[in-house]
């Protein structure tokens, strides 16, 4: 601390000296630091000589030039073990940052709400919850409602559904394909469930309303 203390004494009076005895000072405490580096290759920072490097980085253009104990890589290194140490002491306070949490027994709430009334969006299910005396916001039921736990009932007995009629169930598609002259062609698909078999194919560059009919 009174180092640093120092620091700003010293360069509050260079500011009422010449430029010339600067420039000659400047030189001389260069030669005295390549003669310290010399006879000591890795000489150790306190953590105000760290701050002040970190600090003339992002205010001192030149920075790089004037640098001699250490490399300008390991100054860079210093700020991001800087930025790291602090946003991880940020995430460890107990304040809480960013939308506030909503309680188990709201969410369980809006998954009840979700199961038993599959035709309910998030406007009704947020004015239940007002109702109920819960203060949550639309978009809070809106993005709990997409991760419900969705019941696999409907899909077992589609699927059952699909399985027990298949000979009877054939699919169709109408899509457009592009040529090498840049046309366009209309195609109609029928395929059969059962055997994947191709019961009707056909293509025209003009689909009217009478060859939809006769397909």
């Amino acid at each position: 601390m009174i180092d640093a203390f120092g620091l700003l004494i010293g360069a509050i009076l260079r500011l009422f000296r010449a430029r010339r005895t600067l420039l000659l000072e400047n030189l001389a405490l260069r030669q005295q630091l390549a003669a310290l580096k010399r006879r000591h290759p890795r000489p150790r920072l306190t953590i105000f000589g760290k701050v002040f490097w970190v600090l003339a980085r992002k205010f001192w253009s030149g920075w790089r030039q004037a640098l001699i104990v250490v490399s300008p890589d390991t100054v860079v290194r210093w700020h991001k073990s800087a930025f790291v140490l602090y946003w991880r002491a940020l995430s460890r306070t107990q304040r809480v940052i960013g939308r506030k949490r909503i309680s188990k027994e709201v969410r369980d709430l809006i998954f009840q709400m979700v199961a038993e009334n599959p035709t309910w969006g998030a406007p009704r299910i947020h004015g239940e919850l007002r109702m109920l005396g819960f203060d949550v916001c639309e978009r809070t039921v809106s993005r709990w409602m997409r991760r419900a736990p969705r019941n696999p009932e409907p899909a077992k007995q589609w699927l059952a559904f699909l399985r027990n009629h298949r000979e009877a169930i054939a699919a169709i598609d109408f899509f457009t394909v592009p040529t090498v002259t840049f046309r366009v062609l209309y195609c109609l698909f029928i395929i059969s469930h059962d055997r994947r078999q191709i019961l009707h194919l056909n293509v025209t560059r003009h689909p009217t309303s009478l060859w939809i009919v006769q397909q």
